[in-house]
């Protein structure tokens, strides 16, 4: 789906019922009560399109990436959050029950017992579930937790909220605004149904197992998979997918990885993993012949479609392995376009691949410059960290209008380095990136 329907059609479905609710041309209420049950149905919107956003589907997020997808997930949310937390405070008009003279709702809210239990169930749960989103990695538990307490909290907000809108909604009563509200509930619940139990039937047909294992660097593995039956998956250098390693195709023990191998390297398929969580920090434990699940590929860190004078990767640490298919790819492909990929490390150590490195900068019209924030006393490459001037010193002299980068690495060094590059002329439509966490 191309990005120019995306917003549109988001908007499309968030304002519907607004203007649904205007269609009615019931007696007015009093302003602020309008406000309020705008934001209301807004919220509700919201609330049930965050559904398919959040249900990892190609159409959606191989247009724009997955990460702009989660994030646009991550901003509405919060909206939903302030608009849903402002709503029961705006109205002056009596909460009490209809009133049988009062057949349009124009006197009372209409609340009985039932749709206020609801409305305030809603209303409790969904700062909670908000806030343990926003600090999911400074939980106690474990990821795989989270996930399902994020699910489970997703749920039973929705139910509630829909229970509270088709009960005591005013506007909600009339039959095309409830006719919208079951249309989004049941896309909703198709989107669920989609990414719990179709996809994960689907998954189980293909299935993959672990055929190589070996530490890389301090703390850095490298994962290799292959089908078990059938072809390997078709994926684009730079993608990633999430990996279900040793459980039940349906379980939420999943993780998501980039492809550091190159779609010319199939049937295998390679990842370079990190020490960094519950699962990872066990990852030398897995024993080859593991059974291995897939959902992908995601991501849109490619070249593929993109027309450039020359290729800058710039990786920070684990970020080097969606660039590393890239850079595979290339070579594969024979392409000859100038090439230079600045990868920055705390220490030498943690430096990845480090004679296909060296041997890559042998290539024509490739530099390879790696950047060491603590170096050893016979470290003769970059020192310090990848920012400005070092961006500038490396990319100044390329042509930077012409060529394409793609970054890949930490939050904050990926920041610097898209202000480090469009500091020195290069449009922002040139720079890709993709990062998974914000707050």
């Amino acid at each position: 789906m191309h990005p120019l329907i995306l917003l549109p059609a988001y908007l499309a479905v968030t304002v519907a019922p607004l203007v649904l609710s205007w269609l009615q041309d019931l007696p007015p209420r009093p302003f602020w009560d309008e406000v309020s049950s705008g934001l209301a149905m807004a919220a509700f919107a919201i609330m049930l399109a965050e559904f398919v956003l959040s249900g990892r589907l190609r159409t959606i997020s191989g247009s724009i990436g997955m990460d702009v997808t989660m994030r646009f997930h991550q901003l509405v949310a919060r909206t939903a959050l302030a608009f849903v937390l402002l709503h029961p405070f705006l109205y002056s008009t009596p909460f009490g029950r209809a009133l049988p003279w009062d057949t349009t709702g124009q006197l009372s809210l209409g609340l009985d017992t039932a749709s206020l239990a609801s409305g305030v169930i809603a209303w409790v749960i969904l700062p909670g579930f908000v806030l343990i989103a926003v600090l999911r990695d400074r939980q106690p538990f474990r990821y795989e937790t989270w996930r399902l307490l994020h699910l489970l909290g997703a749920v039973v907000v929705a139910v509630a909220v829909t229970h509270h809108t088709l009960a005591a909604g005013r506007y909600s009563a009339d039959p095309w605004l409830a006719g919208f509200w079951l249309l989004l509930v049941t896309t909703a619940v198709g989107s669920l149904a989609w990414s719990r139990l179709a996809a994960p039937l689907l998954k189980a047909r293909h299935p993959y197992e672990v055929c190589g294992l070996r530490r890389i660097a301090l703390r850095s593995w490298e994962l290799g998979i292959r089908p078990i039956r059938g072809p390997a998956l078709r994926f684009r250098a730079g993608q990633f997918v999430w990996l279900n390693i040793g459980h039940s195709p349906f379980s939420l023990h999943e993780n998501p990885f980039s492809i550091s191998s190159a779609p010319a390297q199939r049937p295998e398929i390679r990842f370079v993993v990190k020490e960094v969580g519950d699962f990872t920090r066990s990852l030398g434990t897995v024993a080859p012949g593991t059974r291995v699940w897939l959902d992908g590929p995601h991501g849109n860190l490619t070249l593929d479609g993109r027309s450039a004078a020359g290729v800058a990767l710039i990786a920070g640490g684990v970020g080097i392995a969606p660039l590393l298919g890239i850079a595979r790819q290339m070579l594969a492909e024979g392409d000859r376009r100038p090439l230079v990929l600045l990868y920055g490390n705390r220490v030498a150590g943690q430096i990845v691949y480090g004679d296909e490195l060296a041997a890559l900068a042998d290539r024509p019209a490739t530099r390879v410059v790696h950047v060491v924030s603590e170096p050893a006393a016979d470290w003769t490459g970059e020192v310090g960290q990848i920012d400005r001037a070092i961006v500038e010193r490396v990319f100044g002299p390329e042509g930077a209008a012409d060529w394409l980068y793609l970054v890949c690495g930490p939050p904050a060094m990926i920041d610097v380095v898209e202000d480090a590059l469009t500091g020195i002329g290069v449009p922002s439509g040139r720079i890709l990136s993709e990062r998974f966490y914000y707050d």
